[in-house]
């Protein structure tokens, strides 16, 4: 499955070239996303201030010369993901605000409004642009590794003589699937990555204020006094909540890969009967041996479709009730004064990006069970075809 492709002399370019280039598309995305992070607190910042008197803006020089240092010093302790980022967003400040930060102003113009669109923009088309080559090169990766291992099993298959239950389907759809999907599981897995390692600084050093508000009043006598001096409490939340969410979801999902392993085999027999009756009608596809497949088939379905079902109902309601969570811990902190509206949407973003990193598992759990199911069927089809040997 691996061999075929990585270990082939005739595809290393394709290969590791075009990882190389998967990965850099990644990368420019994340950086891309931690852009659009910083715009969130500013641009809800501007909503929380308006100008509604439309008088005359005084910049105070000596609080613009801060916030300018603030933000050079956020650019100097960024780590290398978040550097290119943040020196991007700060330059698009300099050409729409002139200045790096707009922190500085108590009260925003109309004008400072549409600016923001405007850096808004010059963020998100560029992603836009980017995230549409990534798909289609991604697809013509897939594709360039279904054919090296399409070929590379049709040398060995063509060998054997005896007959091997849905060879054809195995060559022509699983390769393609698998490819597919460890393609799509493996960018998804490097990306969520990359995100952690962008914006776990980030929520971590936002945690700071909404502890010390959160948690002010608790007594010493307390169980959860130890959470009073906690740093990055956002972070330890979002982790906690994944892995608690990844352990409920295995065991409430725990049969569905055998249930995709016994239904494809009922849809192959399925299929191998109707294709041998494209050449013979008059022996294949009886409607008595047709009932018989297509009973098997939709038995096979109801209790997948049955299994699916409680699957869907914890994972929508996961994903509903988290949304919430951040809110919660954050409330207290904006109603005191301690952060602003733009702070808020900023942890909001930078919490759902890191917790939905860590719940890659989850999210992707439909995709890795069906994963499993495909690398099992063509694990026994290499084994009879002597593919390793």
């Amino acid at each position: 499955m691996f061999s075929a492709f990585f270990l082939s002399k005739k595809w290393a370019l394709w290969a590791y070239a075009g990882l190389f280039v998967l990965l850099a598309f990644l990368y420019l995305q994340t950086s891309l996303n931690v852009a659009i992070n910083e715009w969130y607190r500013d641009f809800y910042n501007i909503l929380q201030k308006p100008n509604v008197q439309n008088a005359p803006l005084i910049l105070d020089a000596n609080a613009t010369k801060i916030a300018n240092e603030n933000a050079q010093k956020a650019l100097e302790n960024a780590n290398f993901i978040n550097k290119g980022s943040i020196f991007y967003y700060q330059f698009l400040n300099e050409c729409f605000f002139s200045s790096k930060s707009i922190a500085a102003k108590e009260t925003y113009a109309m004008s400072d409004f549409y600016s923001s669109i405007a850096v808004f923009l010059c963020i998100a088309l560029p992603y836009v642009f980017i995230a549409t080559l990534s798909i289609y090169f991604a697809s013509v990766y897939t594709f360039k590794w279904r054919e090296a291992m399409t070929f590379s099993y049709l040398k060995f298959w063509k060998n054997k003589n005896d007959n091997i239950e849905g060879s054809s389907q195995r060559i022509q759809e699983d390769t393609y699937n698998f490819s597919k999907i460890v393609e799509s599981l493996g960018l998804a897995f490097v990306k969520s990555l990359m995100i952690l390692m962008a914006f776990i600084p980030i929520l971590w050093a936002l945690s700071e204020d909404v502890s010390k508000i959160l948690f002010k009043n608790l007594s010493e006598d307390s169980i959860f006094y130890f959470l009073k001096d906690m740093q990055g409490l956002l972070v330890y939340v979002a982790l906690f909540i994944s892995l608690g969410g990844l352990v409920v979801s295995w065991f409430v999902g725990i049969k569905l890969p055998g249930l995709e392993y016994n239904n494809q085999k009922a849809e192959a027999a399925f299929r191998k009967e109707l294709v041998y009756a494209e050449d013979n009608r008059k022996d294949y596809a009886k409607n008595e041996t047709m009932i018989e497949l297509f009973t098997g088939l939709k038995f096979n379905y109801k209790r997948l479709f049955l299994h699916y079902g409680y699957f869907n109902i914890w994972l929508i309601m996961f994903e509903q009730i988290i949304v919430i969570v951040p809110f919660l811990i954050m409330g207290p902190s904006l109603f005191a004064g301690a952060i602003s509206l733009g702070v808020v949407i900023q942890i909001n973003n930078a919490f759902d990006q890191v917790r939905s990193s860590f719940s890659v598992f989850i999210t992707n759990w439909t995709k890795i069970t069906e994963l499993r199911s495909i690398h099992k069927r063509l694990s026994e089809f290499e084994k009879n075809i002597l593919y390793k040997n």
